[in-house]
């Protein structure tokens, strides 16, 4: 018997945030785990102890259960249902710009594992579905498909819940290693019990808060988590524009006041150029189309969904404003990633910002410590990438500092004037110094601060 509580080992199927980090963690805790992911070059970096991800703490811990021989990563299910008590579903579910989500990954994974069912001899495994989905996803298409393919029934030859991840990219090893909370959403009690045990087991003697609920419920508590973690961005950021207008206006000062008032709390008030990443946009346009399928007002999304967007033109403009005109400029674009930690460029605000920078003829060089790579696959040769930070400054009419990384914050002044042709800075991530910058005679527009002569 592992000290997960379980006789044998678990499951992955995906090996993207969620599921390399859910499988690391499991390994790391003595959890036998089977981790199965369809590219092939993933695979092999796993089992080489090679991280395919950037994820703070995860290069080394993947390394350690490799090499004990805990994490298995292997392309095909194969064996896997003989040698595991659970299968957790983590495949992506990405949405198009009209919201719908694409549940191509999630069906595939659901056959997969119906048709390793259909020649296992293991008794009722228990399937976990963590991939963010639509509510009834999970009962109404996951469900159907194992029981199809398998010829067994849920209840009686497998059993079936959801369970939501709650992870912030640059963090999310901490964060599976300490939950906050462990939402289930299952039919049966038997396979809600089951999931629950597993996770006492698993986080003893830490007891995690946990909500037992319906299908429904559970994939509805995660859409709605990241709806409203995008409007506290979203209205931050309407507070901050605001403040722009208005003499002596400063959003900084008033996200902490309003953090210190207990019923709205401090996170997630940070002003900027958006919300970006895998998560928040995506499920806020899935649970507004979800929304519209059912004839219900989804003004409101509208709303941060609009806030979000406008608040990188916004940068453009006042770039093009403090230029007088971008064609021809050369700009500075300091961090791709859509926050630190990561090297994921999805949804990043860098993105849209260099799109338009270049459609209104600027010429665009680009710096991040760790998502160059993954910008090349998106940007191209549409711009210079510099793999220094003085590099990317020499010879620039302005910089747009897009992700807070820390080097950026400690830029010295002397190193701003020295190597810009025109010392001009937004500080698009509110970490500069804007007084000491502007006493030393550098233009800065800081996102939410009223400076009339930036």
């Amino acid at each position: 018997m592992l000290a997960s509580g379980l006789s044998r080992g678990v499951g992955v199927i995906g090996a993207g945030y969620v599921g390399l980090t859910l499988s690391v963690f499991l390994a790391s805790k003595g959890v036998k785990t089977i981790c199965v992911e369809k590219d092939r070059v993933k695979v092999r970096k796993i089992m080489d102890g090679v991280s395919p991800i950037h994820e703070q703490g995860l290069p080394e811990l993947l390394h350690h259960v490799v090499r004990n021989g805990v994490l298995e990563a292997r392309d095909e299910i194969g064996d896997m249902m003989e040698r595991v008590e659970i299968v957790f579903i983590t495949v992506g579910t990405p949405t198009g710009s009209d919201g719908v989500p694409d549940l191509s990954q999630v069906k595939e994974a659901s056959r997969q594992v119906g048709e390793a069912m259909s020649t296992s001899r293991a008794a009722r495994p228990l399937i976990v579905v963590k991939s963010t989905v639509l509510p009834g996803t999970t009962w109404h298409v996951v469900r159907p498909i194992i029981e199809e393919v398998s010829g067994r029934s849920c209840g009686d030859g497998f059993h079936l819940c959801v369970n939501p991840e709650f992870l912030r990219e640059g963090s999310a090893l901490q964060d599976t290693m300490n939950p906050d909370r462990i939402i289930i959403g299952a039919k049966h009690s038997e396979a809600a019990e089951r999931l629950k045990k597993f996770y006492e087991a698993l986080y003893h003697p830490s007891k995690i808060p946990t909500i037992i609920t319906t299908p429904t419920n559970a994939e509805l508590i995660k859409l709605a988590t990241n709806a409203y973690l995008a409007l506290k961005i979203s209205f931050i950021n309407l507070i901050s524009q605001i403040c722009e207008a208005t003499e002596d206006g400063d959003v900084g000062v008033i996200a902490e006041g309003l953090g210190l008032d207990p019923r709205i709390g401090p996170l997630f008030l940070r002003a900027g150029l958006g919300f970006g990443g895998s998560c928040l946009p995506k499920d806020l346009r899935a649970l507004r189309w979800f929304a519209a399928s059912r004839g219900v007002d989804t003004s409101l999304l509208e709303a941060i969904i609009g806030i979000n967007r406008a608040q990188r033109l916004r940068a453009v403009e006042k770039a093009e404003s403090m230029l007088g005109g971008l064609s021809g400029k050369r700009v500075a674009v300091l961090g791709l990633a859509f926050k630190p930690g990561t090297d994921d460029i999805r949804e990043a605000a860098s993105i849209d910002i260099i799109r338009e920078l270049l459609a209104r003829g600027a010429e665009v060089r680009v710096h991040d410590p760790a998502a160059l790579e993954n910008a090349r696959q998106v940007l191209g040769e549409s711009v210079t990438y510099c793999s220094g930070l003085y590099e990317c400054l020499n010879g620039a009419d302005l910089a747009i500092i897009a992700t807070e990384w820390p080097e950026y914050a400690d830029i010295d002044p002397s190193t701003i004037k020295s190597l810009m042709r025109k010392t001009l800075i937004i500080d698009g991530r509110r970490i500069l110094n804007t007084r000491r910058l502007m006493e030393e005679g550098i233009r800065v527009h800081t996102v939410g601060l009223h400076n009339p002569l930036a």
